[in-house]
C-alpha cells in the first residue's frame, strides 16, 4: 500500500497538517468511479506545495497522500454532520462538490467498505497527526495545530456566492486561544488585495474540533482558501509558484505571527 502521508518533522510548536491534497486513488477503488471522479475534481490543489516554505522554519509540515474520494480525514468517522441543516459531504463521499456522482451504478461503497477504509486510511493517518502534536506538545508545554485547506471559489451547494480568500475558523471560538485566533485573523484581514473572514461559512472540521482542545494547551485553526487566490481554478495543474506568490507571502506573515504567540 501507498505511503498515507508524507511527513517532514520540525522542532517548532507549530504543525501545519494538509489532509485533502492528496490525489492517489487504489486501484480497486479507481476501478469504480466515474470519469469525471478520476480526475479527482474536489482536490484542496497544490495546499502543500503552498506550505513548503514552513519545513526551513522549524514547522512541522504533514500531508495526506490518498484523495479524499478514498476517505474523508477532516469527517467525523461516526458519520456526524459538521454543519447540520446544511449540505455535507460523507466520509467516503458519492457525490462531488457540484453534486454529480462519484461512483459507477452499483460501486458506491457501503457501510462496511467505508468502516474498512476508515481502519485501512483514516485511522493510521489519525495516529500518526496525533502522535505529532503529543510530540510538538511534550517539546513545548504547547502545540498550534493549522489544518491547510483549499476549495473552489463559488460551490452553491455549500454557500451563496464567491468564497473569502481566507476562511479562517476556530470552532466559533472553542478550539483555540482567543488572543491566538485573533492574531491570526489580523494577519489575514490586514493581506491586501484579500477578502478574509474568521468563522464564517467555514468554522473547521473534524480536525479543528478534535484536536483543539485550549484547556490542554493544544490550539487548532483550520485555513480554508479560495482558490482563485493562487491558481486558475479552470486549469488546476500543474502548481505555478508565480500565480501563488503573493498568498505565499500571506502565508509566511501568518506562520511567523502564530510562531511568535506564546501559552
Amino acid at each position: 500500500m501507498a505511503e498515507l502521508w508524507t511527513l517532514q518533522p520540525g522542532d517548532a510548536p507549530l504543525i501545519v497538517n494538509v489532509p485533502h491534497a492528496g490525489v492517489h486513488v487504489p486501484a480497486d477503488i479507481a476501478a469504480g468511479l466515474t470519469p469525471i471522479a478520476k480526475a479527482t475534481p474536489d482536490t484542496d490543489w497544490h495546499v502543500h506545495r503552498l506550505y513548503e516554505f514552513v519545513a526551513g522554519m522549524g514547522v512541522t509540515l504533514m500531508s495526506a497522500t490518498h484523495s479524499r474520494i478514498v476517505v474523508d480525514l477532516n469527517r467525523d468517522p461516526s458519520g456526524d454532520a459538521l454543519y447540520p441543516g446544511a449540505s455535507n459531504t460523507e466520509i467516503c463521499p458519492t457525490t462531488t462538490f457540484h453534486q454529480q456522482d462519484i461512483y459507477l451504478p452499483g460501486c458506491a461503497p457501503d457501510a462496511d467498505e467505508a468502516g474498512a477504509r476508515v481502519a485501512r486510511y483514516w485511522r493510521p493517518y489519525h495516529d500518526k497527526l496525533a502522535a505529532e502534536i503529543e510530540r510538538v506538545h511534550s517539546l513545548h508545554g504547547y502545540c498550534v495545530l493549522v489544518d491547510g485547506h483549499s476549495i473552489v471559489s463559488v460551490a452553491p451547494r455549500f454557500f451563496d456566492g464567491r468564497l473569502p480568500d481566507f476562511n479562517l475558523g476556530t470552532a466559533n471560538g472553542a478550539s483555540c486561544d482567543a488572543a491566538l485566533a485573533a492574531r491570526a485573523f489580523a494577519v489575514l484581514s490586514a493581506a491586501e488585495g484579500f477578502s478574509a473572514v474568521h468563522n464564517g461559512r467555514f468554522k473547521g472540521g473534524y480536525i479543528t474540533r478534535h484536536y483543539g482542545k485550549p484547556e490542554k494547551n493544544v490550539h487548532a485553526l483550520q485555513l480554508e482558501m479560495a482558490q482563485c487566490a493562487y491558481m486558475n481554478e479552470a486549469q488546476p495543474t500543474p502548481f505555478d509558484p508565480g500565480a501563488a506568490a503573493r498568498l505565499t507571502v500571506v502565508l509566511c506573515q501568518l506562520v511567523n505571527s502564530l510562531l511568535e504567540w506564546r501559552a
